[in-house]
């Protein structure tokens, strides 16, 4: 069941079936932040990660908060807008579901980060990729893709 907390401001946004997670819609509110995870280390500690010079990046291409981790390492992403000192929640994993996300991520995902770091959580649905026209790994999974002709020599003739 997919919780919202307000309406879905993202047009773009296509989401098919019951997803246990809620959405929150906080990076596209802001010009500019940064963003720290709290990942998960070999022992069972979590520690928190943050690299400056990435945030600019993070904010260009949402996806990128979340991928770029070992499998079952990430746990959350917390971004701070500038001029504040609040960090505010976009994403929350807790074991294999998916908790709390942002729009601008989902939007954003790809089949790929999905299939290679998130493939035993809600987010990963076969029937999400379908419906959303997704051929590829690098076919979005939450946002309608175009459909491809794909030519072939025979339809060259």
């Amino acid at each position: 069941m997919m919780r919202i907390m307000r309406e879905i401001n993202n047009s773009e946004l296509v989401i098919v079936g019951n997803r246990d997670m809620m959405l929150v819609d906080i990076l596209s509110q802001y010009a500019s932040g940064k963003f720290r995870s709290i990942v998960k280390t070999k022992l069972g500690m979590t520690c928190v990660d943050s690299r400056d010079f990435d945030n600019p990046r993070m904010m260009e291409n949402p996806e990128c908060c979340i991928s770029g981790y070992h499998t079952n390492v990430l746990q959350t992403v917390q971004f701070c807008p500038d001029g504040t000192d609040t960090w505010l929640t976009i994403f929350s994993r807790t074991g294999k579901k998916v908790k709390l996300i942002d729009e601008s991520i989902l939007v954003n995902l790809t089949v790929g980060t999905i299939n290679s770091m998130y493939y035993n959580t809600n987010l990963y649905d076969q029937y999400q990729y379908k419906s959303v026209n997704s051929k590829s790994w690098a076919s979005m999974a939450y946002k309608m893709n175009e459909e491809v002709e794909v030519l072939t020599l025979n339809s060259r003739l």
